[in-house]
């Protein structure tokens, strides 16, 4: 595929492996304002044979009610509640998901999952228009004050299919590249090369490919947190997404 295309400035060319990081890192500032609906092209994700137009946004009827907003919370990672954040959801072609949190694009990973679903799974269900991701995990007792944030293993659900497990890890030097790339990218899905020492050191892996959107992380109660895509004015131009982080 050609570069990767967004609504913010082009993506620049590929960074050498031995060029520095120039994330920031994340502000953790409380935040009280109600996130703007983004604004972006139309012809975001057109150019994809992956993705194809999707259903609309859920109402505020189909969220079951513990996933309604408490703006007393506190949620992933320090990410305040009702804030706007950056969501990236890439792997390797022949490779797994991961999916990555950042306040804004420009900041480190608040968070990095690795799911156990492979890249082509995970196409597929976003060309059906609509993916549900649930990461579950056992209730702890009340006393035990983890954070959601802080359980290090799931188990995860793709459009109620269960797709195997989701490990928290450290964000790694291919994790930070690609974060890297994409500094300039608020949102837009494509194909990313891999660094040329990753290339050379598997080159069958294929190509990296993401897709990365604005969503609103809403925080329901300690054992339930959401992460809202936020649609572009109501305006169908890709996959519908919603990620839930639950206890069960």
């Amino acid at each position: 595929m050609g570069e990767p295309r967004s609504a913010s400035p082009p993506t620049p060319p590929p960074l050498p492996s031995t060029t520095p990081i120039s994330l920031v890192q994340p502000s953790r500032k409380k935040r009280h304002h109600k996130p703007k609906m983004v604004r972006v092209f139309r012809s975001v994700f057109r150019s994809l044979p992956i993705i194809t137009p999707s259903c609309r946004f859920p109402s505020d009827a189909a969220v079951p009610h513990h996933h309604h907003h408490h703006h007393h919370h506190k949620s992933l990672n320090g990410v305040h509640n009702g804030a706007r954040v950056s969501v990236t959801l890439f792997g390797r072609r022949k490779g797994r998901v991961s999916l990555s949190l950042q306040e804004n694009p420009k900041c480190l990973p608040s968070m990095v999952v690795e799911l156990s679903m492979h890249t082509t799974a995970l196409q597929k269900e976003l060309a059906a228009g609509i993916a549900r991701i649930a990461l579950e995990c056992d209730k702890r007792p009340e006393k035990d004050k983890t954070r959601i944030a802080d359980e290090p293993l799931w188990t995860t659900y793709c459009n109620g299919k269960k797709t195997g497990y989701g490990v928290k890890r450290e964000a790694t030097e291919e994790d930070l590249y690609v974060m890297e790339l994409l500094k300039a990218v608020s949102m837009g899905a494509g194909v990313l090369p891999l660094p040329s020492q990753a290339a050379d050191a598997d080159p069958d892996a294929g190509e990296v490919t993401y897709i990365r959107l604005p969503f609103e992380h809403v925080v329901g109660s300690r054992d339930s947190e959401t992460l809202y895509m936020l649609s572009p004015d109501q305006v169908n131009t890709g996959p519908d997404i919603t990620i839930f982080f639950v206890r069960i």
